[in-house]
């Protein structure tokens, strides 16, 4: 394997963007080709972004010479079909979330990996930022004693667009989907297994048949529980809290890539409190990215952090969710 990674992207919408713009921040990665569905925008962003190859069909990108490993950053209902044309070309893939529009797309995604050999990896760009692998190493250690609870939102305002892949079925929208993944996912990483025993849910829809807001419970095992709430019809704080038997977690503002982490111990525990500043440039992609190379170095055909039995199991608590809901997709 080479000293430098070439990138390709295949979607080259605004999360791409950043991908690209934090790829810059590594000196062993650069992005090499990018794929949409109009030539005129590929060759825009390869212009940007110094990217010797463009291409305007996203099946074109697979003919693309010396690349490395491959972002998927399409819209949701176009991942399991794009990552299954990367996988069967050979080609590693990182493919942002959620992963799949359901479990059986994600089954077949995985086995396709495994059956070819090839790396792949769920975008999980929130489990990589130094504040939240600070976190969930705190927690496991036992710095609070047992974690109990897991609360966590995400919201944000989104005038309303029946077009926008934010609001439009055909797109995979909805607040759950796009936003609700980060909440439940955290409690996944922070309570880990056994799965939950029981997924309470209840969404607002919009006239689009998505969900506008959804608040969901899980119920763990010896009174554990987590709760998470999303939305696109509110600004919300976007904070996140680990209570435990002997104290609490806070990740400030905004959570998923925080940059600020309080731990505070309850009366009598003469540790006290304390805050811990984790700063970094750009949006935070890049350690996700530095993670992926450092796993295609090792030859290793998944990632330790983001393992593909963890992402199974994100894919299938969603679909519970949806269920509860009665969010369906065609």
């Amino acid at each position: 394997m080479a000293d430098t990674f070439n990138w390709g992207i295949i979607g080259l919408g605004r999360i791409a963007r950043k991908f690209a713009d934090d790829l810059k921040l590594l000196p062993n990665a650069r992005l090499h080709a990018v794929a949409s569905t109009s030539q005129e925008r590929a060759s825009a962003f390869a212009e940007e972004y110094s990217a010797p190859f463009a291409y305007g069909r996203y099946e074109d990108i697979v003919n693309c010479p010396d690349l490395d490993v491959v972002y998927i950053a399409t819209p949701h209902v176009m991942h399991a079909e794009n990552t299954l044309l990367c996988l069967e070309n050979g080609l590693p893939v990182l493919c942002e979330k959620p992963f799949a529009m359901n479990r059986q797309e994600a089954i077949r995604m995985i086995s396709t990996a495994r059956r070819q050999r090839v790396f792949l990896m769920e975008a999980l760009w929130s489990r990589f930022i130094p504040a939240i692998n600070y976190v969930l190493a705190l927690a496991a250690q036992g710095e609070i004693g047992t974690v109990h609870t897991v609360k966590a939102d995400f919201g944000f305002h989104m005038p309303f667009d029946p077009n926008s892949r934010v609001f439009n079925k055909a797109l995979g929208a909805g607040s759950l989907l796009d936003i609700g993944i980060y909440p439940a996912l955290l409690a996944l990483f922070a309570l880990g297994k056994p799965m939950p025993e029981d997924i309470l849910a209840a969404a607002a829809f919009t006239s689009t048949e998505v969900d506008e807001s959804c608040a969901f419970t899980f119920k763990y095992p010896e009174n554990r529980l987590a709760l998470g709430h999303s939305t696109i019809a509110a600004n919300t704080p976007v904070e996140a809290w680990l209570y435990g038997t002997e104290g609490t977690i806070y990740l400030h503002p905004r959570w998923h890539f925080a940059r600020k982490v309080t731990v505070s111990h309850y009366e009598g525990n003469s540790v006290g409190q304390r805050d811990m500043e984790f700063p970094f440039e750009g949006w935070g992609y890049q350690f996700e990215a530095a993670h992926v190379m450092e796993c295609l170095a090792q030859e290793r055909l998944e990632s330790d952090l983001v393992p593909l039995d963890f992402t199974l199991d994100l894919v299938e608590t969603l679909d519970v969710i949806r269920e509860r809901i009665g969010l369906e997709y065609d």
